[in-house]
């Protein structure tokens, strides 16, 4: 009898510990949070301060589409100043303390056109409104505020040649005839077009130099395109240049370079183990600040002590959090700050450097918990081959990372990197029950030399193997349930989708192609005409549809379908100029002949993304459904 009461509390006790367990599980698992509220239109973002530092501006919904507006510093008092209904605003800057620019498209096509607006919203003015036409900027041109120097593909569509152009009248004047190889520009401190990168023989990068605008352009440098000298900015005297590169070397590094030599005449900073990707500078000051690199964060190596003492202060004000400076007045006193982390798109702030004052502007995503979002944490793993792959892993919050339903996500590009930082999709996905896994397959940037030449000529290859290695990794250790994997990525992310989906049939449960190449052979026979120069380039490193043809044929997953078994999700703009809507339709039609399931969504009015709130609410809602279904059931 004693015995049989003593087991009777043992199960009564492990009853209850459950009990108290489970409720404290249950306690830090988030609430389901609405789809809307991770992809809806930001509150208010983008922001800037004029250049008096009267002015504040910003980016907010105005019938829900991202619109200018503009305030007093220190006021809660907003004008807007423009009233786009169609389509986002691209981007935006304060010309001069009176006026600012934005950029536009047309329904996703990618052909930018340039407005202007004074601060109080007159004089509205389409200054590049040209019919298949895409601007760029090349020189704001701090210095001369009635001005700024564009590039238009106006005169050749495969090439942009550089105009100045008087934002009051738009008035232009070619400052350069592309020959057609140009592919930038660069002015020095002064706004001269002083410096041209050249495409030559297809694969050779070309730097272009001349002491004056009166002079001819002339051959410097001329490199191999897998090497890479890429000017910054010019030195304060206008002669020698700052410049990341990694001439002889397999990680880019900070460098200070003679174009009259052609040769680097300084080293100012390298890391072993990641590439330096830009260097920052005070113009007021006229020195340089900080090169930075991004090894599982954004990193950085400070020159100036004044920069230096500056960001540890506002580190100390704003812990936990990542920092970037977004915008400062001419005087470089007061500082757009914007945070930032994985579990928050972070807030805006003044500083008032001279006082040391910090002043909360907005928080970009009231609507989110941080405390409610799942953290992304660096990991690495060996590819087959032996690379040490990195990437992130994020868990579902308040969930024991064992067997869980596993969303694999590889990044487009393919030549670009995943970040740490909040990623509305990814956090989404987490709140769904989903693990997300996020990797910087060969061929992402910021690796070195060597890795990125890893890729070439390797999609659907060693590259997709670096995407399923990192699956297998997560089975074994226990994280991913082998039955519930699914891939989804956007551009070569959904190639990637859909050529796992070809390569390894049994290992996803399901796929989500988010405009996505499916075709090598027409994806070079439709690239945008600006890409055309550089196509003997795209020839080495994805590859030649004549020379590779078996390979094209292999690595196309439309022309492989037969071997999809998952259900498939593709959703296309069908304006997209990169990825062209033939590319989707054409693993659709493909699928479906063969009587595979495949859920189609085409979106009129979009094009490389969907950009309009409607929409991007469409997809994921869509998507979701679709992992729910596959996944979840």
């Amino acid at each position: 009898m004693e015995k049989t009461i003593h087991l009777t509390w043992q199960k009564t006790l492990s009853i209850l510990v459950m009990l108290v367990f489970s409720q404290q599980i249950y306690a830090i698992m988030p609430p389901q949070i609405p789809l809307e509220d991770f992809f809806r239109n930001p509150e208010k973002s983008a922001y800037q301060i004029s250049p008096d530092g009267k002015f504040i501006s910003f980016m907010a919904p105005y019938e829900s589409r991202m619109n200018i507006f503009v305030q007093k510093t220190g006021s809660d008092k907003a004008t807007r100043l423009t009233s786009e209904t169609d389509r986002d605003i691209a981007g935006y800057y304060w010309a001069n303390a009176d006026r600012i620019l934005f950029l536009k498209d047309s329904g996703g096509d990618e052909n930018f056109a340039l407005y202007g607006v004074d601060k109080d919203g007159k004089n509205s003015k389409c200054l590049t409104c040209f019919e298949g036409v895409r601007t760029q900027i090349i020189d704001e041109l701090e210095d001369q505020p009635d001005f700024v120097i564009i590039g238009l593909n106006q005169r050749n569509a495969m090439v942009f040649d550089p105009y100045r152009l008087n934002i009051k009248t738009g008035e232009k004047e070619m400052l350069a005839e592309n020959p057609g190889n140009i592919q930038g520009w660069m002015t020095d401190h002064e706004g001269k077009l002083r410096i041209a990168i050249a495409i030559v023989d297809g694969v050779n990068t070309q730097l272009l130099y001349r002491d004056d605008e009166s002079q001819e352009f002339e051959p410097v440098l001329t490199t191999s395109f897998k090497e890479s000298l890429s000017p910054n900015f010019f030195t304060f005297d206008n002669k020698h240049l700052y410049a990341t590169s990694n001439l002889g070397r397999d990680k880019s590094a900070a460098v200070i370079f003679d174009p009259k030599t052609a040769k680097e005449t300084e080293v100012l900073y390298e890391n072993e183990d990641f590439d330096v990707g830009g260097i920052s500078y005070s113009r007021k000051r006229k020195v340089i600040t900080a090169a930075s690199y991004t090894s599982w964060k954004r990193e950085r190596h400070f020159f100036d002590d004044e920069a230096r003492t500056m960001f540890e202060k506002l580190e100390s004000l704003l812990s936990g959090y990542e920092i970037a400076i977004t915008a400062s007045d001419k005087a470089e006193e007061n500082y757009i700050i914007r945070t930032y982390s994985d579990r928050s798109m972070g807030a805006y702030y003044l500083y008032d450097k001279t006082k040391e004052k910090l002043t909360k502007i907005q928080d970009v995503s009231p609507w989110l918990d941080e405390d409610q979002m799942a953290e992304v944490k660096p990991i690495q793993y060996r590819s087959r081959d032996g690379l040490v792959i990195h990437g992130y892993l994020t868990l579902p919050k308040g969930v024991e990372a064992k067997n869980l339903p596993v969303v694999v996500n590889p990044h487009g590009g393919p030549w670009a990197r995943d970040n740490w930082g909040f990623n509305p999709e990814v956090q989404f996905l987490a709140n769904r029950g989903f693990a997300v896994l996020q990797m910087n397959f060969r061929g992402s940037t910021g690796y070195g030399k060597a890795f990125w030449e890893a890729s070439f000529k390797e999609w659907g290859l060693s590259m997709q193997n670096d995407i399923t290695d990192g699956v297998y990794w997560l089975i074994r250790e226990g994280i991913a349930d082998k039955d519930r994997v699914a891939i989804y990525g956007a551009s070569y992310g959904g190639y990637a989708t859909l050529q796992g989906l070809v390569v390894t049939p049994t290992l996803y449960a399901a796929g989500v192609d988010y405009v996505g190449v499916s075709n090598l052979f027409t994806f070079m026979q439709t690239i945008p005409p600006y890409w055309k120069p550089m196509l003997d380039m795209m020839y080495e490193m994805v590859g030649n549809p004549e020379a590779n043809k078996q390979q094209f044929e292999a690595t196309s997953p439309a022309m492989n379908a037969d071997k999809i078994i998952a259900p498939l999700f593709v959703a296309q703009g069908a304006n997209d100029p990169r990825v062209n809507i033939a590319e989707s339709d054409q693993i659709v039609e493909a699928m479906r002949t063969r009587g595979i399931e495949v859920e189609y969504m085409v979106k009129d009015n979009e094009g490389h993304g969907f950009r309009n709130e409607e929409n991007r609410f469409d997809f994921y809602r869509a998507m979701e459904a679709f992992l729910k279904n596959h996944l979840l059931n």
